[in-house]
């Protein structure tokens, strides 16, 4: 299990003719619920899309990423307290989770299940990749999926057999994520020692160019994730998340 993780690799192209075996897809789905979750509450849910009809519902809310269609299978995590808060009312025990912390917590058990789920497939011998456009169109998947109150989509995983094994994914060193004890502020010196690798990848040289940019760094701020489309869909997910009732 652990090579499978330091293998990962996000895969985008599936063979669209080759389906997931049901054996395959309920051990994901158990590894899934086999995650940590905050005081056993399980307060997440899980929609399994299979149905073509459905994928291409999902097609253009997902920003028309192919993957969508091609791959067999498409699970949609969502923090969920519709379910814990009807059991709490018919115990006559009253549910307090309409707020920021309880959907951080459905959030957060939600995104432990997608991890296991995701090493699960990977480990099975399928592809994976998370879908980032979840959280944009939070509104759409909930009005797709018939949600009620108290259920917001948090992410997306793709699974199906690859049609192509890309190379691993560069990753910055130990240095820059891990501190001892107390958090170690990082210098000007240690900035470029972090990311001078990843600054001088031949693809990170290519795309500089492509962009007409400086450098790796004004491609993430001017193109990718900009300030204005942060500040969208911060403002759009907050609503969505206050009108779920939290």
């Amino acid at each position: 299990m652990l090579e499978t993780i330091l293998k990962h690799r996000t895969i985008r192209k599936y063979d669209k003719n080759k389906d997931v075996e049901s054996e395959k897809l309920n051990k994901i789905l158990e590894a899934a619920f086999r995650a940590p979750t905050t005081g056993n509450m399980q307060v997440y849910s899980i929609i399994v899309s299979k149905d073509i009809e459905m994928k291409n519902k999902l097609l253009p809310i997902h920003f028309n990423q192919q993957m969508i269609v091609e791959a067999p299978v498409i699970l949609t995590f969502f923090a969920d307290f519709n379910r814990f808060n009807k059991w709490c009312n018919l115990r006559n025990a009253k549910p307090g989770y309409n707020n920021y912390i309880s959907f951080m917590t459905g959030a957060i058990d939600s995104l432990l299940a997608a991890q296991n789920a995701c090493i699960a497939a990977e480990d099975l011998g399928l592809g994976t990749c998370y879908l980032g456009t979840t959280t944009y169109n939070a509104d759409k998947l909930i009005n797709l999926f018939n949600c009620p109150k108290d259920v917001v989509p948090i992410t997306t995983l793709v699974i199906g057999y690859p049609l192509e094994i890309p190379d691993l994914t560069d990753r910055l060193p130990a240095e820059a994520i891990v501190h001892y004890e107390t958090y170690k502020d990082y210098s000007e010196e240690d900035i470029n020692r972090i990311y001078a690798e990843k600054e001088a990848l031949p693809q990170t040289k290519e795309l500089v160019i492509q962009n007409q940019l400086e450098n790796l760094a004004q491609i993430f701020t001017n193109k990718r994730y900009t300030k204005k489309d942060n500040e969208f869909f911060s403002e759009k997910f907050m609503n969505i998340i206050k009108e779920q009732n939290f």
